[in-house]
């Protein structure tokens, strides 16, 4: 079978779980998810599964993107703000959607990696930078939508005061230091919102970039 046809059979199985936002499935289909993993899992690249990558993080599975890009509601016209950039998988589907897309990670491999993923797709609306993502992007904000694709106990509250008034962010949060749920939080003039909505198991959130500056 074909990463084609693959890719295909996935988009299928994507709607029978549940997925119905037609902009996020053909976001998803236009994304080579095959370029975003490892030699060694190339054969797994369009199962509907979580894989490993670099500095013992992960890949999301496809159902856990698309169930966050759709919770997300990313109209065209929006600038949104992502933290962990991880392999770049989420971010390459987000360009699809919005004006720009700004995107935090802490390991400098990883961010490096997807850098050049983002210059091989020709992703000309993703701006990447090495950090703690915990602190945002005060510079760039506010953001009309946030997504963290690491868990913490509470959204950080750097993080909240740069979501616009309007705006919704998707954050796996664990309450009890266990328990994962994906959460989407809406901001309006009288303050925010949280719901609930989808178990989840991600690497959790960590404070502070490493001392290592990163390399030009």
């Amino acid at each position: 079978m074909t990463d084609e046809a693959r890719r295909i059979r996935l988009i299928m199985e994507l709607r029978s779980q549940g997925i119905t936002d037609t902009r996020v499935l053909a976001a998803i289909e236009r994304v080579p998810r095959e370029i975003f993993v490892a030699a060694a899992f190339q054969d797994q690249a369009y199962e509907n599964i979580a894989l490993p990558i670099e500095s013992g993080q992960t890949i999301s599975q496809p159902y856990v993107v698309a169930a966050m890009t759709e919770a997300l509601e990313v109209g065209a016209r929006m600038k949104v703000l992502e933290i962990g950039t991880g392999s770049g998988y989420q971010a390459a589907v987000l360009s699809h959607l919005c004006r720009r897309l700004y995107t935090i990670e802490r390991h400098r491999e990883l961010l490096q990696g997807a850098e050049k993923r983002f210059a091989q797709l020709k992703l000309r609306n993703v701006v990447t930078k090495w950090g703690d993502g915990t602190k945002g992007w005060p510079e760039q904000a506010p953001f009309d939508r946030i997504i963290v694709t690491a868990a913490s106990r509470d959204a950080p509250q750097a993080l909240l005061d740069q979501l616009a008034v309007g705006g919704i962010m998707v954050i796996p949060l664990a309450a009890n230091g266990r328990d994962q749920e994906l959460v989407k939080i809406k901001r309006d003039a009288r303050g925010y919102s949280r719901e609930s909505f989808m178990p989840v198991r991600f690497v959790p959130l960590i404070p502070d970039a490493p001392e290592e500056a990163p390399k030009r």
